[in-house]
């Protein structure tokens, strides 16, 4: 049997396929596993700045606009690698794309550590976005190659779990750990390297074709068979990720004024809960139907957001970290529901570039709404007035959305 057989890929050339046989490559569990943390690992190093956001601006003396403005680099950086290079494995490959991103990671972590300015800090954040919008469809379009199933589950969890991680390490090692501002970045820099050296091993999961420079023409191409579901799903991983937007550049300020307290680890609780119990939503509730995912997520967002909003006016940390439970189990459902609709019924030449799609909708209502909100902060000063009326505005998305699911049901079922 051909390698290119035993792959299930179609390849030109002799040389390539005796290289492939015999050359030392990662079992595909243990690929998968790979391509899994380097998803959460990249998401970990985006958050991680959000809780030292604070020390950044007590050293340097920069507004709450200016934070607002970082997060919003960083996430016209994410786009911008979506729009551009979203779908450049599908014709190069998913092996050449991760081995260029983990080691830009890698890189952009030494940035980190030596910025001394909003400047170098601004450079950092779009030197991450560029590393992350990039890998994010490589990455989900490989773990679907090698498992379906798994990989679905896979590309909605892990992103989760990277999000609350990075916010958790990063404000436990600034309340009590040796110079912060380097250590999370340090630690992160050497895991990516590993990463590295694990790709280098990691067999290709896609045959290369021809048209990458093509591809780099900036667009948004949905197949046609699949515009309707990506219609469907659409506002409610907008309605989700508006949600997290927010929680990801302001939450920790919100919640260190709830609690009235300075500690880092309790702003980062902030993100970390919201994506953490999204991500355990996913895992329980994998086996159950894209429509029940959606249904129930945006259903919960709106319960959710709710809560945080009453929490606000009550001024009750408890009420509000419940609130952002109830709304992480709509976030991660929505989401889940929003890719089990699409991505796996991509061809493995598309995979990548429909995924790009659905992250260019989340990382749009992840971004928009934040630089807004931060606006909004600016002008009033009042981050629990901000935070209340961003939270309306996301429950009267959660509601157009769940109006939309319904809409959607009926059509189908007038034809």
């Amino acid at each position: 049997m051909k390698c290119s057989d035993h792959l299930g890929l179609r390849r030109d050339g002799d040389a390539y396929c005796d290289a492939e046989q015999y050359a030392v490559k990662l079992p595909t569990s243990i690929a998968f596993f790979l391509q899994a943390s380097i998803i959460l690992l990249f998401l970990a190093g985006s958050s991680a700045p959000t809780p030292l956001y604070t020390v950044y601006q007590a050293s340097w003396g920069f507004s709450p606009i200016t934070v607002t403005v970082i997060f919003g680099c960083y996430a016209v950086a994410v786009l911008m690698a979506l729009l551009v290079a979203g779908s450049v494995s599908d014709h190069v490959g998913r092996r050449p794309v991760l081995l260029a991103t983990t080691l830009m990671q890698a890189g952009v972590m030494v940035l980190f550590i030596e910025a001394d300015s909003v400047a170098m800090l601004i450079v950092a954040r779009v030197g991450q976005g560029l590393a992350t919008g990039l890998a994010a469809s490589a990455v989900g379009a490989g773990m679907l190659d090698l498992d379906r199933e798994r990989g679905a589950v896979a590309n909605a969890v892990a992103p989760m779990l990277g999000t609350a991680t990075g916010a958790i390490l990063s404000g436990v090692l600034v309340d009590y750990a040796p110079s912060p501002t380097t250590l999370v970045y340090a630690v992160l820099g050497a895991l990516y390297v590993m990463q590295f050296v694990g790709v280098v091993f990691m067999r290709e999961t896609v045959a290369t074709r021809p048209g990458a420079w093509a591809s780099l023409r900036p667009r948004i191409h949905m197949p046609a068979r699949l515009r309707v579901a990506a219609l469907v799903a659409a506002p409610a991983v907008a309605a989700a990720w508006a949600f997290a937007g927010f929680y990801a550049s302001l939450g920790p300020v919100v919640v260190r004024t709830l609690a009235d307290s300075p500690s880092h680890l309790v702003g980062g609780l902030s993100l970390a809960v919201l994506v953490g119990t999204g991500a355990t939503a996913v895992f329980l509730l994998r086996t159950r139907g894209v429509r029940f995912l959606m249904i129930f997520g945006t259903l919960s967002l709106v319960v959710g957001v709710a809560l945080t909003v009453l929490a606000i006016g009550l001024t009750s940390l408890p009420v509000f970290f419940l609130g952002e439970a109830v709304a992480g189990c709509g976030f991660g459902c929505a989401f889940q529901g929003a890719i089990r609709s699409v991505v796996p019924f991509a061809e493995p030449h598309e995979r990548a570039g429909v995924l790009s799609v659905v992250y260019i909708v989340a990382y749009l209502a992840m971004g928009v709404p934040a630089v807004v909100g931060g606006i909004r902060l600016v002008g009033t000063g009042d981050v629990l007035g901000t935070a209340t009326e961003y939270g309306l505005a996301v429950i009267v998305f959660a509601l157009l959305s769940f109006l939309g699911l319904v809409l959607a049901r009926s059509s189908r079922a007038e034809r």
